[in-house]
């Protein structure tokens, strides 16, 4: 776990209407390819009070900030502990993500208590979703021709390899070159993204040996989930449900 200080990142989180159980950073810092303009995405998860759950009037599911800090868009989004559990329990890669993350801004045991819960809630259904995101970015690259979607296609891929492999999140682009071997030409991409959130891929493969990689690595996604030995359910329900209660009641 890496402790993010940021400077005003700790009192924007201590402004929050309701108690955050924890907030991380995510997006291109979590993938690892920042770029000195790029945004920095905050998630997290709040807690509302029994009143506003139980009651006629309910709290909000989810809460969204966005503002500007020495020339650097600031995005806070935190969902509340319910929608929160929910989407755990669906083959939804961001917030594993984003629990996992080290990238640490905030934290408690509750966080800690709902990490825990995690690989109960993984499942070879995942892989819908990194290959559809990747599809997603993809199709915009062939659009911009920018850096950007271009790795984010790639660190998708290579997340939900991983991930049918090992059943652990790795969300690190470097790190997931290195553990399965390429594409090889990632890394100076990466280096280059760091000058610039929407530089265009302007020296670098050729959009043959990109779609050949690209088509490749997507076939590799598919292999891996069909050889995998995830569950294809999620197994944390019980758990979690007790855990919702419990930190709700306590609330």
């Amino acid at each position: 776990m890496i402790t993010v200080d940021v400077p005003g990142l700790r009192e924007v989180v201590a402004e929050q209407p309701y108690r955050l159980l924890f907030a991380t950073v995510s997006g291109a810092h979590l993938y690892g390819f920042p770029s000195a303009d790029s945004d920095v995405d905050l998630r997290g998860v709040h807690l509302l009070p029994a009143d506003e759950v139980v009651g006629l009037r309910h709290g909000p599911e989810t809460l969204e900030r966005m503002w500007q800090r020495d020339g650097v868009e600031l995005d806070l989004v935190t969902h509340d502990l319910l929608k929160f559990a929910r989407l755990l329990l669906r083959p939804n890669g961001y917030v594993l993500e984003q629990l996992l993350s080290p990238l640490v801004v905030s934290t408690s045991d509750a966080h800690t208590e709902l990490a825990r819960f995690a690989p109960g809630c993984v499942t070879r259904r995942h892989a819908h979703h990194y290959r559809g995101f990747a599809r997603t970015q993809w199709q915009l690259f062939g659009r911009t021709n920018e850096l950007k979607p271009l790795l984010y296609t790639f660190r998708a891929l290579l997340t939900g390899i991983h991930l049918m492999r090992t059943g652990v999140i790795e969300a690190n682009l470097s790190t997931l070159v290195a553990e399965l071997g390429g594409p090889s030409f990632l890394p100076d991409l990466i280096a280059v993204k760091a000058g610039g959130e929407h530089l265009p891929l302007s020296d670098g493969p050729s959009p043959e040996l990109l779609w050949q990689t690209y088509e490749r690595w997507l076939a590799a996604l598919v292999e891996a989930q069909e050889k995998s030995t995830l569950p294809e359910q999620p197994s944390a329900e019980p758990e979690l449900h007790d855990f919702v209660v419990q930190l709700r009641l306590k609330a």
